[in-house]
C-alpha cells in the first residue's frame, strides 16, 4: 500500500488542479455572461436622455462599477439591476434572464415598452430573484406565468403599465409579500389563487 501512496497523491493533486481551473473558467464565463446580458439591455435602449448608460456601461470597466449595478461581495456576480428614474426608453431583451444571481430587478419610472420576453423568467435562471419593479412604464402584453414560478419572489410591482389578458393562475406559486397590479387593462376574474398567498401583506388592484 505504501508504494501506491505517491501515485495517489499525484492523482489527487491533478484532480484538485483540474477542479480549480474549471472553477476559474466557470467564474470567468459567468461574469462574461452577466456583461453580455447588460450590454444586450444597453443595445435595446432607444432613448437615454443623460447618456448615463452610453457613457458608463463600457467594456473597458468592470460591470460591478457600472451605474445602477451592484455585485455580490463573495462571488462578484450581478445581484441588483436598478435603473429606475433614468428616463430611459426601449425594450427588455431576453438575455436579462441570464443574470442568474440577480435578486432585484428595478426599472420603474422609465418608458420601457413592448412585452416581457418569455425567456426572461421561463428559463428558471432567476432563482434568487426577490424584487421585480416594472412600475410606471409602457409595458404591454400578458404577464408571463413563469414569473410566479420563482419561489423566492417577494415583491412584484407592475403598477401603471398596459398589461392585458388574465392574471395567471400560477400566482400562488411564490411567496409574495407585496403585489401591485394597479392601472393596467387586465380582463377576466380576479383569481381565487391570490387567497393562497399566505405571506401577502400588501395587495393593490
Amino acid at each position: 500500500m505504501a508504494k501506491n501512496n505517491p501515485l495517489i497523491v499525484i492523482i489527487t493533486a491533478f484532480l484538485v488542479l483540474s477542479l480549480m481551473f474549471s472553477l476559474v473558467k466557470a467564474t470567468s464565463t459567468n461574469i462574461t455572461t452577466d456583461q453580455h446580458a447588460l450590454l444586450a439591455l444597453k443595445d435595446h435602449i432607444t432613448y437615454d436622455p443623460t447618456n448615463r448608460l452610453a457613457q458608463n456601461w463600457s467594456r473597458s470597466s468592470s460591470i460591478c462599477n457600472w451605474i445602477g449595478i451592484t455585485c455580490g461581495v463573495h462571488h462578484h456576480r450581478v445581484t441588483v439591476l436598478n435603473i429606475s428614474y433614468f428616463g430611459l426608453a426601449g425594450t427588455l431583451p431576453p438575455q436579462l434572464g441570464n443574470l442568474s444571481f440577480l435578486q432585484v430587478l428595478a426599472i420603474g419610472n422609465n418608458s420601457f415598452s413592448g412585452s416581457l420576453p418569455d425567456e426572461l423568467f421561463f428559463l428558471g435562471n432567476l432563482s434568487s430573484l426577490r424584487v421585480v419593479d416594472l412600475s410606471y412604464n409602457q409595458l404591454s402584453g400578458t404577464i408571463p406565468s413563469s414569473i410566479f414560478q420563482i419561489s423566492s419572489l417577494e415583491r412584484l410591482d407592475l403598477t401603471s403599465n398596459m398589461f392585458d389578458g388574465q392574471i395567471p393562475l400560477t400566482i400562488s406559486k411564490c411567496q409574495l409579500q407585496m403585489l401591485s397590479l394597479s392601472y393596467n387593462i387586465f380582463t377576466g376574474h380576479i383569481p381565487k389563487e391570490i387567497g393562497n398567498l399566505t405571506m401577502l401583506k400588501e395587495l393593490y388592484l
